[in-house]
């Protein structure tokens, strides 16, 4: 199809200057390091003693990544470059793609690689694959750029996909992919966007994504966060270090950089629960998920909040049993086996998100042609009855006791059981207390432990 779309980077504006390598006095170094606040609020040294991100990749489909960046450099794959062909770890005008790689699986530099950006994941591995940003960009205009990038990197070993960038209308065949993505068992990681506007975008709504928001250090939302209720976790936004492609750091605000977070934290716990499927990590997250003070007794998930800001050490540590396969995902209607065995999750939404509409029967469906053979049926009977009586007056009563032969009702028609098809309340529908329900999180302290 006709690429009629602009991929639209929602990373935050570069809001203070930046270091040059080699220029600045080790102090001033480790203020890079420093200014990381989420990896304190996180309480990042005790995560790295549970998983570091050994053995996950996470593709970033953004701008193409600076591969050789000194905080980067031997945690970017050579990936691939959807726009322009080749691989996508190559030296880049842009520093999109390059932050949030540096804020997911960023190590550091210098001794102990205790100077620099260093990311939530370490150790995981990063598959950069580049996305034009203009229409002008597209080299083929029947090319579906989007599309192309899921299946890549479905097809070449992630396990997390971050998508830190809106897409407004998404065509059948990008529809595909994603849903290619959930019967792959990959989780899918998507910004909300920074425009501060009650409305998210078909990529953000669609089933099956985790759909992030940003706050700032004291768990608030931040001001510009797009929301809506497919929104379901946040994490931080505000005042965010990252490496950059053609200078070594920056500094932002951003929706970006809040998926980015989720997307380390998401490899984290693949790296150390390889047995959950993407629903079940989503789960962990979900569970574990904190409020800012204020906040506590708001409904979940919220539009601005989902189900809170994300708490990685909590959910690598808690004791939390996996649940369905789904989690609270929504799965795609043209994805019902996701999950690594393949079935369904017990009360997962197979719906198409906003866009999706209810079914309309113009014709009589199984129940209803069941009703009309019912209706005959209890005529019939009524006459048999009728008849009946009309001969046991004459004649006596029939054998086999009261109501003919089987007793009341005859034989065949047991009356059904109160409730039998009964819808029953989805795993994740909020009910007090209710066994696999998301209840609203405990108040704790600004985001971290």
């Amino acid at each position: 199809m006709s690429f009629t779309r602009t991929l639209r980077a929602v990373g935050g504006a570069v809001v203070a200057g930046a270091l040059l390598f080699g220029s600045a006095p080790t102090a001033l170094a480790d203020q890079i390091r420093d200014d990381q606040w989420p990896l304190k609020s996180f309480d990042a040294e005790s995560v790295w003693q549970v998983s570091t991100g050994k053995g996950v990749t996470v593709a970033v489909l953004d701008h193409p990544v600076k591969g050789d960046h000194p905080d980067l450099k031997g945690n970017v794959l050579p990936g691939k470059d959807v726009e322009h062909g080749g691989p996508a770890n190559q030296e880049q005008e842009e520093d999109h793609g390059t932050a949030m790689a540096a804020i997911i699986a960023g190590h550091g530099h210098g001794a102990g690689n205790s100077e620099g950006v260093k990311g939530l994941a370490p150790d995981a591995k990063i598959l950069p694959v580049g996305l034009p940003v203009e229409v002008d960009d597209v080299p083929d205009p029947n090319s579906d750029p989007l599309a192309d990038a899921v299946k890549y990197a479905v097809d070449h070993g992630a396990s997390v996909i971050n998508m830190s960038f809106g897409w407004p209308v998404l065509s059948e065949e990008e529809k595909q992919a994603l849903s290619y993505a959930a019967k792959k068992d990959v989780l899918l990681v998507v910004a909300t966007g920074n425009d501060g506007v009650g409305r998210l975008d078909q990529l953000t709504s669609h089933p099956g994504v985790v759909a992030v928001g940003a706050v700032d250090k004291a768990g608030k939302v931040w001001e510009k966060s797009n929301y809506g209720p497919q929104t379901m976790l946040t994490a931080p936004g505000t005042f965010i270090r990252s490496a950059a492609s053609n200078k070594p750091y920056e500094l932002a605000n951003g929706t970006s950089d809040s998926a980015a977070y989720v997307s380390g934290a998401a490899a984290l716990l693949r790296s150390k629960f390889p047995e959950l499927t993407a629903g079940q990590i989503a789960n962990r997250l979900v569970k574990t998920a904190g409020l800012a003070p204020g906040q506590e007794g708001m409904k979940l998930p919220d539009p601005h909040y989902g189900y809170g800001f994300i708490r990685p050490l909590r959910a690598l540590t808690n004791d939390i049993p996996a649940g369905p396969k789904n989690g609270p995902l929504r799965i795609p209607k043209d994805a019902p086996s996701a999950g690594k065995d393949g079935s369904n999750a017990p009360g997962a939404s197979s719906s198409g998100g906003d866009q999706a509409s209810e079914q309309k029967d113009s014709g009589l469906g199984a129940g209803a042609i069941a009703g009309i053979a019912a209706g005959v049926l209890v005529v019939v009977a009524i006459i048999v009855i009728i008849a009946v009586r009309s001969k046991n007056r004459r004649n006596g009563p029939p054998p086999g006791g009261p109501g003919g032969y089987g007793g009341p009702g005859g034989p065949g028609f047991a009356p059904q059981q109160p409730g039998q098809y009964q819808q029953q309340p989805g795993p994740y529908q909020q009910q007090p207390s209710a066994p696999g329900s998301y209840p609203p999180a405990p108040p704790i302290q600004p985001p971290g432990q």
